[in-house]
């Protein structure tokens, strides 16, 4: 068990980066539509209810599993591990927990071993992996880059992080760290120690996922996922496409007070919540980085720039729950 707290935690943690994950839809035509025409992701494999795509500069197989079902919703997501023995290391862990399902077999990568967190969510990690190959047709001009750019809808360049909604965030933050190695960088925290919500990282981007209440009192559920673009411009003319193609735009563009990502939420068909993101330059470098809390004063003062949340924002997840406070 010393091993488990000394070995494998942020900053040399076992979990590389947030890989891919499977967003659940009942629109699964019209999803794919979404991601490719109006996102710009492009398609590496299908199956007959599944569908495998990637950004521009995503390395492997696929960052993103569209599946038919009939409720919109995340079937799973999934991390990419350091080596063969941070694998190892990590399903003991898991396994001790009590939450671990076993290992499966996926398109785009090698064995993977499944698990719930405390709230439900189904995750994987892994590390053999397939990288893409690109075609004649993407063959980028460097070749130090997955693809080429391929001026298409948004041009979204890579998968950026995942919101996970909990009915219990404290849990979740425990579990992250303890079972994980994950490191926390940012937290709302209300008066009487409530933890509202947390941001967790397993390298040196700020986040690579975050995790916020849910208000309903559900378990197990969605906010959103989000892919990243190079500029605040991009994200700017990514709500014009979007405006164009009669896409549902949430909120934005705007830019977050936690973690400073410029961002614009819109809604897949399905039913998803979606974010296209400049998550800028900012890199955490600091080996003795203390979390940053902010509490309820703070938060009621809106986003950077004081455009209010709305509502939608702390009661809308996938799959939808009926209104009723917990």
């Amino acid at each position: 068990m010393s091993e488990v707290s000394t070995e494998g935690v942020w900053p040399y943690c076992d979990l590389a980066h947030l890989a891919h994950l499977e967003l659940l839809t009942p629109k699964l035509e019209q999803s794919l539509h979404f991601f490719t025409e109006v996102m710009g992701l492009s398609v590496s494999e299908s199956t007959p209810n599944s569908v495998y795509l990637r950004g521009w500069d995503d390395y492997e197989h696929h960052t993103l599993k569209l599946t038919a079902a009939p409720q919109p919703g995340l079937g799973h997501f999934a991390f990419r591990v350091r080596s063969p023995e941070a694998l190892a290391r990590r399903v003991r862990v898991l396994e001790q927990s009590g939450l671990g399902q076993g290992w499966v077999e996926e398109r785009g990568h090698g064995p993977a071993y499944r698990f719930h967190t405390p709230d439900g969510h189904l995750v994987e990690l892994y590390y053999e992996t397939t990288w893409y190959t690109p075609t004649e047709a993407t063959r980028p001009a460097l070749k130090n880059q997955a693809s080429r750019f391929p001026g298409k809808g948004a041009n979204l360049r890579r998968l950026d992080h995942i919101n996970l909604l909990a009915a219990d965030v404290r849990a979740m933050r425990l579990f992250m760290e303890g079972n994980l190695g994950m490191k926390v960088t940012e937290q709302i925290i209300f008066s009487g120690g409530d933890e509202q919500g947390v941001w967790l990282t397993s390298n040196n981007k700020t986040y690579d996922v975050a995790i916020t209440k849910d208000h309903l009192g559900a378990r197990g559920r969605f906010h959103h996922c989000t892919y990243a673009v190079d500029s605040r411009e991009e994200v700017l003319r990514a709500a014009d496409i979007c405006l164009e193609h009669g896409v549902k735009i949430e909120t934005g563009p705007h830019k977050h007070a936690i973690q400073q990502t410029f961002f614009l939420y819109v809604y897949e068909p399905g039913g998803n919540r979606f974010e296209v993101a400049c998550p800028g330059a900012r890199l955490l470098l600091a080996p003795d980085w203390k979390p940053i809390v902010w509490n309820e004063e703070e938060r009621k003062r809106g986003q950077a720039w004081g455009l209010q949340t709305v509502p939608t924002f702390h009661t809308y997840g996938t799959p939808p729950v009926e209104a009723q406070e917990a």
